[in-house]
């Protein structure tokens, strides 16, 4: 299984850190939170790696980017963000923010289902219900673009992709630290259901506790090569 690694960037002062205590800035509640990102163990499928956060959307960031892989192809990939501001921000109601992106190639014929865009958000908010996570003002966009080739690129086929933009406030459980691991393996629960990989075999995937992905779930049909980047 792959684990999370990678840096935050602590924004307060504009400067990028590993985690270390040096300095003492990191709020302890957005250090565990981040330590369990790290810690997280995902399914084999899950290839994750740091990417540099962004600097204006909170005082304090941490971000992943991450693919749904088969083999040697990318079947989806995108980003997970978390932001905290320790003073709170009256959008999110809470000091911590989830912010993320997750895209895939549909087969043509897919894309033009009108109920595409629902069932993808109904795949985000049912992959943290069924690992039994609380969160509040979710809010995103679901997107479907297509692109045809002609002339020279004409012996291209169709391309269409879905993009999922989407934001939620996680519930903030003891020393006000939500539990950033499993809303982690819930954010890779989507990533693979978008993909179209099968659900995982139920069983523990960031700790004892964790019952793993709800059985029965339906993914998109599995690609016909890799995500284009």
């Amino acid at each position: 299984m792959a684990a999370a690694q990678g840096q935050f960037s602590d924004h307060s002062n504009g400067t990028e850190g590993t985690g270390s205590a040096e300095g003492g800035s990191v709020p302890s509640a957005f250090r565990t939170a981040v330590e369990a990102l790290r810690a997280a163990r995902l399914r084999p499928e899950i290839e994750i790696d740091p990417t540099p956060p962004p600097k204006k959307l909170a005082p304090y960031a941490y971000a992943l980017e991450a693919a749904a892989v088969d083999g040697e192809d990318d079947l989806a990939d995108g980003r997970l963000i978390l932001l905290h501001d320790p003073a709170g921000h009256d959008a999110w109601h809470g000091t911590f923010r989830l912010v993320t992106l997750v895209r895939a190639e549909l087969e043509p014929e897919m894309a033009v289902d009108p109920l595409l865009p629902d069932v993808c958000w109904s795949w985000l908010t049912g992959a943290l219900e069924a690992r039994g996570l609380s969160y509040g003002e979710a809010s995103g966009t679901v997107t479907r673009a297509g692109s045809h080739y002609f002339g020279g690129l004409s012996e291209r086929r169709p391309a269409t992709q879905i993009e999922i933009r989407a934001s939620w406030t996680p519930r903030e459980g003891l020393g006000s630290v939500p539990d950033a691991a499993a809303h982690l393996a819930a954010w890779c629960d989507l990533l693979c259901q978008v993909a179209g990989l099968p659900p995982a075999a139920p069983g523990p995937l960031t700790g004892p506790g964790d019952p793993g992905p709800a059985a029965g779930v339906v993914s998109l049909p599995q690609r016909r090569g890799p995500q284009a980047r």
